[in-house]
């Protein structure tokens, strides 16, 4: 009889110890990686050189996506460098968005007025993605964005369109800034894009939705092409009403086969209607018929005096619309031949 209850009670023990053992696991495990982490040497290095490696070059609004990669993985890495990965990459990160936070509450703290403290954002910019931006099928830019000029903003910009009393189509201007901005991404001469957006500054389009998280924008991946942009890269936002209604645009295919379809003059109006306003020298996408087609914005004229302009809007204006020879049928530029004698 005793050895029976001796034998309950060291059951009872290990039950409680393996339970005790299963609420401190994960506490001993943080305690165990961070005496190894401070005094570990080896650690220690790695530690000091993935932080510098990844720290801003020169500027805290400049984030190197190269420190993101590769994926710091538990299996391949092992705890210590797994877990100075992530602090590392989180670091990058939270240092990017504090420059962001604190140059936008100097700015909303000097401006002269409420309406315009609210106007202007200096925002983290990514890409506008269709499985997490698309509208509810009934909704006008359901399936079109990536076939728009729609972005996805903070809640301020609409608190600016109300306090301003602000007229349709609602225009933001994205603009790279200088000193600020990463260098330009290089485009392959194969992707879609025109020529003259390796030099360009700013772009307009309206907005999606007013649900972005603050100091961050979610701009369509054309205009990351025409801007020259790379995700996290740091861009100025500001609502704008000086934009001038536009009265022609010329468009340029990337590819003869639009100018093809039978209705090609119709299909553009359509697919026009979902850009609120045009910016010379960027590249714009239509989809037809589960194909996308590719135009260069080669003119862009306002309506008040038919001068040419680098923006215009689109939306509520007659705009006469028309096409220039397509890419793919104009002839190379023949390169002179220098004589070698």
């Amino acid at each position: 009889r005793g050895r029976s209850t001796h034998n309950k009670q060291q059951t009872t023990n290990n039950t409680t110890m393996k339970q005790h053992h299963h609420l401190l696991s994960p506490l001993s495990v943080l305690l165990l990686t961070t005496a190894l982490l401070s005094l570990s040497p080896l650690s220690s290095a790695a530690s000091s050189a993935a932080v510098s490696s990844s720290s801003p070059p020169s500027s805290p609004f400049h984030f190197d996506p190269t420190s993101q990669y590769p994926t710091p993985s538990l299996l391949r890495d092992g705890l210590v460098p797994f877990l100075t990965a992530k602090w590392t990459h989180a670091q990058s990160i939270a240092v990017l968005e504090q420059a962001v936070e604190d140059h936008n509450a100097e700015y909303v703290a000097t401006s002269s007025n409420p309406v315009d403290a609210i106007s202007y954002r200096r925002c983290i910019a990514l890409p506008l993605e269709d499985r997490l931006f698309d509208p509810p099928v009934g909704v006008f830019s359901h399936g079109h964005v990536d076939t728009g000029d729609k972005m996805s903003l903070p809640r301020n910009f609409w608190d600016a369109i109300a306090n301003s009393k602000a007229e349709v189509p609602w225009l933001f201007e994205v603009s790279r800034v200088p000193d600020v901005t990463s260098p330009r991404v290089p485009v392959p001469v194969d992707e879609h894009h025109h020529p003259s957006s390796s030099s360009l500054t700013r772009a307009v389009g309206g907005a999606i939705d007013f649900r972005c998280p603050n100091n961050y924008a979610f701009l369509p991946k054309w205009m990351f092409k025409s801007l020259g942009l790379r995700p996290r890269d740091v861009v100025d936002v500001r609502l704008t009403t000086t934009v001038p209604p536009g009265s022609a645009v010329r468009l340029r295919p990337h590819s003869s086969a639009f100018v093809n379809i039978g209705n090609h003059q119709a299909v553009l109006e359509t697919e026009l209607k979902h850009y609120s306003a045009l910016t010379l020298g960027s590249t714009i996408p239509f989809d037809y018929r589960g194909e996308r087609y590719y135009f260069d914005v080669v003119d862009l004229r306002s309506a008040r005096r038919g001068e040419r302009v680098p923006l215009a809007k689109v939306q509520d204006c007659d705009i006469a619309a028309e096409f220039v020879r397509a890419r793919d049928q104009l002839k190379p530029k023949k390169k002179k031949q220098k004589n070698s004698e």
